[in-house]
């Protein structure tokens, strides 16, 4: 069968028939090719997605929000991957063109995490979305996305160690071939290899590792997730410490330009460092003041509690604004009458007049029914 590789494992007495190309056909005269690197690469990234989903709808998180971080964060992931690879591998590049041919090969994985990192956290600024808590979801996501995808590169025959005695170590024509083509270059880095002898399947150890790591993660967040952020940086120790090691057995490493230092890997042992060491401050700091995890589709708007301090000292620096007196009531009362005053009594004409006159009652009815209420 035409394109289909055989490859051996020291302790399997079996062959396997590997292919990289999984459809090759026309439709309306147009040809169509998928490869199995694409497909599985695919394959993981809708997993990965998936679980995303699922965790930000259990979270109450905006799916509306997180669609938005999702496109974006692809799209500058795919940016990174391919300028991190072309950053410390230009060499193999003759012009622009070439660079911008991603279905070639040649995708790094921490460009991809630093494209779509960055790209997330703008979007989360933007549409107000809580980016600790997306992070810790997507750190679950990658290692699931990762432990998937790594056998992308079993259907290409790459990413390979040097050479191995251990009854898992693989062997294959495009092995021998690229470590035959490889070899000089690589006894200028020290590392010698026989092209026809057994390798390590380091895709193999970083799928298993990353696998691993989902189930880990996933437990640590379930059970003992103490503030947001927790998850990303255990996702930070997890896949730098695998890094490290994975890196230093592999045979197609990046290097810093003419040194003898893998690039992934020192930027492992890095990310091994922070991770560790923010953990480590930040969960001394939640032992000492407990605090709840914030709430899941929550973005600090109101200040930080050093803001509020500071705009509490400004306000008691500053006197209190003086407020305009308001008059009080003054009560108005009818002058007082003098008891020794003497009152003029009506002559006797005047009270005749007075009940002469038609419709005139008498004063002192007249006060009864203004006393009681009633005319009776």
């Amino acid at each position: 069968m035409s394109g289909v590789t055989d490859v051996y494992f020291k302790g399997i007495d079996h062959v396997f028939h590997v292919t990289k190309v999984l459809v090759d056909t026309k439709i309306f005269g147009i040809p169509i090719t998928i490869h199995w690197y694409g497909a599985i690469i695919a394959f993981g990234f809708t997993l990965a997605v998936l679980f995303g989903g699922r965790m930000a709808y259990k979270w109450k998180m905006n799916l509306d929000k997180m669609i938005d971080v999702l496109i974006w964060g692809t799209i500058f992931g795919i940016i990174g991957a391919r300028a991190y690879y072309v950053a410390f591998n230009a060499q193999e590049f003759s012009g622009i063109g070439s660079m911008v041919r991603i279905w070639e090969g040649g995708m790094a994985i921490y460009g991809g995490l630093i494209g779509g990192l960055i790209a997330g956290a703008v979007v989360c600024k933007v549409r107000k979305l809580n980016l600790l808590n997306l992070l810790d979801i997507a750190g679950m996501s990658f290692l699931l996305g990762q432990g998937i995808g790594r056998w992308g590169n079993y259907c290409n025959q790459e990413a390979f160690g040097s050479n191995t005695e251990l009854p898992w170590g693989m062997r294959s024509e495009l092995t021998t071939n690229y470590l035959f083509s490889q070899q000089a270059a690589l006894a200028e880095k020290g590392i010698t290899v026989n092209p026809y002898a057994y390798v390590h399947p380091t895709f193999l150890y970083e799928s298993l590792w990353c696998l691993l790591g989902f189930g880990v993660l996933y437990l640590i967040t379930k059970r003992y997730r103490k503030f947001s952020g927790q998850t990303i940086l255990c996702y930070g120790i997890w896949y730098g410490l695998g890094r490290t090691v994975f890196e230093g057995l592999r045979t197609d490493s990046l290097y810093l330009w003419n040194t003898s230092l893998r690039v992934s890997q020192v930027l492992s042992m890095l990310l091994v460092l922070f991770c560790t060491t923010l953990l480590i401050v930040l969960l001394r700091r939640h032992k000492k003041n407990p605090q709840p995890i914030e709430g899941v589709d929550f973005f600090r708007d109101d200040p930080t509690p050093k803001k509020q301090k500071k705009q509490k000292a400004q306000e008691e620096a500053e006197p209190p604004a003086q407020q305009a007196e308001t008059p009080e009531p003054q009560l108005v009362t009818a002058p007082e009458q003098n008891p020794h005053a003497i009152t003029k009594l009506p002559s006797f004409e005047e009270i005749v007049q007075e009940q002469e006159t038609p419709g005139s009652e008498p004063a002192q009815g007249k006060e009864e029914a203004d006393s009681n209420g009633t005319d009776y």
